[in-house]
C-alpha cells in the first residue's frame, strides 16, 4: 500500500547512513527469483552495476522512513530500468542522454516497457495484481514525470539519482552525458540534488559526492 507523500524535502523517520554504499550492499536473498527474471535486461545500459545500487540505496532510504512500503520500493528500484533491454540500444545515448533528454521517445518506450516486463515476470512469482499495478505506477513516469505520486515513489526515485553520486554511477553516467568527471559531479550539484525529495537522500548524495569528488581529484581535473 502506498503512503502519501509529504512535502519535500521529506524529513527521515528513521537512521539515515550516509556511509559509502559499498559499506551496505542489498539485503537478503528474497528478491533473487525477480533478478533471476531480468537477468537479459540487466545487461543493457550497465543496468548491472546501475540497479543493485539503485537497490542499496533504496534500502537505506527505507530505513531512513520505516513508514513506507519497503517490499514495493525494493520491487519497483529493481524492475524500473529493465525496460532499457527492450529497445533499440543504438538509439540509448543517442537520444536518451543528448538534448531535452528528459522527454525523449526512447526514455518513455523504456518505461512503458519495463511496466510490461513488470506484468510478466512477477505473477508467477506469486505477486498479485494489486501490487503489480502499485509497482507499474511508479515505473511508469519515473524519468518524464515531473512529480512522485506517493512516498514509496519518491523513495525509488531518490534511489534511482542517489547511485549517481558515488564513483562507479559518476565513472558510467559521466561518459553517457559527454562529459569528464568534474563537469558531472559539478551538474550533480548544481541540478540533481534540488531535485531530491527526501532530506535522507540530500544527505546521502552531499556526503557521496564530497567522497567522489575527493576520490577523483576533481579539483584539479578539470
Amino acid at each position: 500500500m502506498t503512503t502519501p507523500l509529504p512535502a519535500a524535502p521529506v524529513p527521515a523517520n528513521g537512521p539515515v547512513d550516509t556511509s559509502p554504499i559499498a559499506l551496505t550492499p542489498a539485503r537478503g536473498t528474497d528478491l533473487d527469483t525477480i533478478w533471476s527474471a531480468v537477468v537479459p535486461e540487466t545487461r543493457v545500459r550497465s543496468n548491472d552495476i546501475h540497479l543493485p545500487v539503485s537497490l542499496a540505496y533504496a534500502e537505506r532510504l527505507c530505513d531512513a522512513h520505516p513508514e513506507a512500503d519497503a517490499l514495493l520500493v525494493r520491487v519497483a528500484i529493481l524492475l524500473h530500468d529493465v525496460g532499457w533491454g527492450r529497445v533499440d540500444e543504438s538509439r540509448i545515448i543517442a537520444e536518451g542522454f543528448t538534448g531535452d533528454w528528459r522527454k525523449a521517445a526512447i526514455r518513455y518506450e523504456h518505461e512503458k516497457q519495463g511496466c510490461e516486463i513488470a506484468r510478466e515476470v512477477l505473477p508467477p512469482l506469486g505477486y498479485d495484481d494489486a501490487f503489480i499495478e502499485q509497482v507499474t505506477a511508479i515505473i511508469d513516469g519515473h524519468d518524464t514525470r515531473a512529480e512522485a505520486y506517493s512516498l514509496e515513489d519518491a523513495l525509488v526515485r531518490d534511489a534511482d539519482r542517489l547511485w549517481r553520486f558515488d564513483h562507479a554511477g559518476i565513472a558510467l553516467a559521466s561518459g553517457w552525458f559527454s562529459m569528464d568527471p568534474a563537469t558531472y559531479c559539478d551538474r550533480l550539484r548544481a541540478e540533481i540534488v534540488p531535485e531530491l525529495l527526501t532530506q535522507a537522500a540530500i544527505e546521502m548524495a552531499l556526503a557521496s559526492l564530497a567522497r567522489s569528488e575527493a576520490l577523483l581529484k576533481t579539483d584539479v581535473l578539470r
